[in-house]
């Protein structure tokens, strides 16, 4: 399996890095298998690898952070047609039929479009499909598919201590979320729905707790 990487942005904008062997570096320095020209990437900035049949990507404590699709991330798995940033350069993850394959593969509601590696998917398409698949002149929400939030895989080959583990923080967020739902009031006809300042308070905890969680299992372990 290889990686194909587009910068989009940035000094190197228009380079690709195709057919690129896992574990992948991107970095300013030399001995990166991706090297970018820009100052405001570290000098060994992330890391991408193969796990599982899943791509990892992993930020390697940058000065300026690792953003994919926009949000601020430390550990992330790739999908075809996700945008890397860092520094000033973007990236596109994916050759475009790797990416025409996992539209196709979404619109069937398969495991590739859940991050699962699927070969099929990798399969030569012509040069227009992409163009053809994503509809680029009239179709946005198609677009806005690919950089949407997909609910995620649950872990496998977890010991039963660690699937404990996990059913107990999922079971504490949905008691939680249950509350405040229950708490919820209706105005009007229903079109809007009020919060009292203590349970809004209460969404904020929660949502740091998530983060705090988030930092806890993909920040950097001595």
């Amino acid at each position: 399996m290889t990686i194909t990487l587009r910068v989009l942005d940035g000094a190197d904008r228009g380079r690709v890095f195709g057919d690129v062997s896992p574990p992948v570096t991107i970095g300013r320095e030399e001995g990166n298998s991706v090297q970018l020209n820009d100052e405001r990437v570290s000098r060994f900035h992330l890391k991408i690898q193969e796990d599982h049949e899943k791509l990892v990507l992993t930020d390697l404590e940058s000065t300026n952070g690792t953003k994919v699709n926009g949000e601020d991330i430390q550990l992330r798995i790739l999908r075809y047609g996700d945008m890397i940033t860092l520094g000033r350069s973007v990236l596109l993850f994916g050759s475009r039929d790797q990416i025409a394959g996992r539209l196709a593969d979404m619109r069937r509601g398969s495991a590739a479009a859940r991050g699962t590696i699927d070969p099929s998917s990798q399969q030569k398409r012509s040069a227009g499909s992409l163009d053809l698949d994503m509809q680029w002149q009239g179709d946005n929400d198609l677009q806005a598919t690919l950089h949407s939030v997909e609910p995620p895989e649950l872990p496998d080959r977890m010991s039963p201590g660690q699937a404990a583990q996990l059913a107990e923080l999922i079971e504490y967020i949905h008691i939680r979320l249950r509350n405040l739902m229950n708490s919820v009031e209706s105005e009007g006809k229903g079109e809007q729905v009020k919060l009292d300042l203590r349970q809004w308070q209460s969404v904020l905890d929660l949502q740091s707790r998530l983060a705090e969680y988030l930092r806890a299992v993909s920040g950097p372990h001595d």
